[in-house]
């Protein structure tokens, strides 16, 4: 059976003889090329944590931002192609607003998360569409508490206490399991968050890049925003202390 897809991957309709659909795994390596994104789904919130690449020092700093409200009660960090990630959003909002217009209340989280599901997965069966570069982690607080979900370019959603995607999920993934998420605050969080993308950042491969945090939790209301400058500040800077730190034990070690 073919492990390539020549001849199978001109459109996201075709299957190969071996049952893979080419497009939807090219979309899944655009993600994987793009800056790690991570949430953690904590006791009082969820955060979540973004590292946003920056290609060029002429862009205008804190522009393009990769983490995205839907909803009063709804934040979304992408991974992929920027493009995509507005769309999907915007799509977000769509469903949102028109969840309030026919209920009058917020949109729970499950909801959110399905139909934006359902609209990525759309995109992954017709051959005149190719589909989404790009994977989205959805933050939500509803009636029930914080919810995380992560939707897949193939349409494939799931719940987490914590995820990561990008270029660095494996690394991500790997500092999320040793955290007792279920014992955390979101500000104890907040200082995880970026001490990972800080671990996770390649500085040979990608020069610069830029933090970005943003929560839900009782101290915001309940409302998706970033996280205050203060805060996030403080975690920027002890994120690059326990960098540092590493940096100097290893060059001890090696000494």
């Amino acid at each position: 059976m073919s492990s390539i897809g020549t001849g199978y991957d001109l459109s996201a309709s075709t299957y190969s003889p071996d049952g893979r659909v080419f497009q939807v795994e090219y979309a899944f390596k655009a993600v994987d090329n793009s800056g790690t994104c991570i949430g953690l789904r904590v006791k009082d919130g969820v955060v979540l944590a973004v590292e946003k690449l920056v290609p060029s020092k002429l862009l205008v700093k804190n522009a393009n931002k990769r983490i995205m409200s839907a909803d009063r009660h709804v934040g979304i960090a992408t991974a992929g192609l920027m493009a995509d990630g507005r769309h999907l959003v915007n799509r977000a909002r769509s469903e949102a607003k028109n969840y309030r217009d026919i209920y009058k209340s917020p949109a729970p989280a499950a909801v959110i998360a399905e139909r934006m599901a359902q609209y990525v997965q759309a995109y992954t069966l017709y051959s005149y569409v190719r589909p989404f570069g790009v994977a989205a982690i959805v933050a939500v607080m509803d009636q029930t508490g914080p919810g995380l979900f992560m939707i897949e370019p193939s349409g494939v959603y799931n719940g987490y206490y914590a995820c990561a995607v990008g270029k660095g999920k494996q690394v991500a993934k790997t500092e999320l399991e040793k955290l007792k998420l279920s014992e955390m605050t979101v500000e104890e969080a907040v200082k995880h968050a970026a001490r990972i993308i800080y671990t996770v950042h390649d500085d040979v491969k990608d020069k610069d890049f830029e933090l970005e945090l943003s929560w839900i939790c009782e101290a915001s209301g309940g409302q998706h925003e970033f996280v205050p400058k203060g805060i996030a500040d403080e975690a920027e800077r002890l994120a690059k202390a326990s960098l540092q730190d590493d940096d100097d034990m290893e060059e001890d070690t090696n000494a």
